[in-house]
């Protein structure tokens, strides 16, 4: 009999929520079994663009309580980083060469702040002020460093709507990225567990292992979805890399 969670053929289609849970399905049977996968995916196999935004958002709280029930924390944490959305790896390459051949950490990251910034400022069209906004508030890709962490602040993903309205509810969902937790908070909702945030963790967790050409490890600080006014991400950079 076939696996009736294997979502891999759908990984590259245009359908975000099989491609996701390509993504979940993979973590879940590398790291915990394919029981387990079966166990926490029960159900997905009806799930597409095509549902409907309560029947995603049902199915993602019970199926985040089941992973919560069925692993440990670390194990957990690291499958929903599997299931994130990429930087372009085309744009790491040459930060990337630059480590390898220097071991310079100050170098690369001050790489991926300017490429970062350039790249935002022409396409969010942001004004001199708003750049310096950004920069002061260590809001974006590069994050900043301290010490042995990078602490990196997701920009807004609607970031000239954030700052067109007052309400703290309002404001978190015009902050947010994913399209589930957003028409959560919309709703008041707070039944999805905070790790599912690790899924947008694994965003930095992927810049950072292919700078480096090796593990790192994400902690989620703050997240929209526990109520905060913004996402903030800990890189646990290893002892050799700093």
């Amino acid at each position: 009999m076939g696996d009736k969670h294997d979502f891999e053929r759908a990984e590259r289609s245009p359908d975000f929520e099989r491609r996701w849970l390509a993504k979940l399905h993979r973590g879940l049977r590398e790291k915990a079994g394919q029981e387990v996968a079966d166990a926490v995916l029960e159900g997905a196999e009806s799930l597409s663009s095509e549902s409907e935004g309560l029947e995603v958002i049902e199915w993602t709280c019970d199926a985040m309580d089941r992973l919560d029930d069925l692993l440990e924390e670390e194990t957990r944490n690291e499958v929903l980083t599997g299931c994130a959305c990429q930087y372009p790896r085309e744009r790491l390459e040459e930060i990337r060469k630059v480590y390898a051949e220097t071991g310079d950490l100050a170098l690369v990251h001050g790489m991926l702040q300017k490429q970062f910034l350039e790249t935002t400022r022409g396409f969010l069209g942001l004004d001199e002020g708003q750049m310096e906004d950004i920069q002061r508030m260590g809001w974006g890709v590069a994050g900043v460093r301290e010490g042995d962490r990078i602490i990196a602040t997701k920009m807004p993903f609607r970031f000239h709507e954030f700052f067109e309205v007052e309400n703290p509810t309002e404001r978190r969902y015009q902050f947010c990225h994913c399209p589930r937790v957003r028409e959560m908070i919309r709703e008041g909702d707070e039944r999805l567990s905070a790790t599912y945030c690790y899924c947008g963790a694994g965003f930095y967790k992927g810049i950072w292992e292919h700078i480096l050409g090796r593990p790192v490890r994400v902690e989620v600080l703050e997240s929209v979805l526990q109520g905060d006014d913004l996402c903030k991400i800990a890189v646990h950079l290893p002892p050799d890399a700093v």
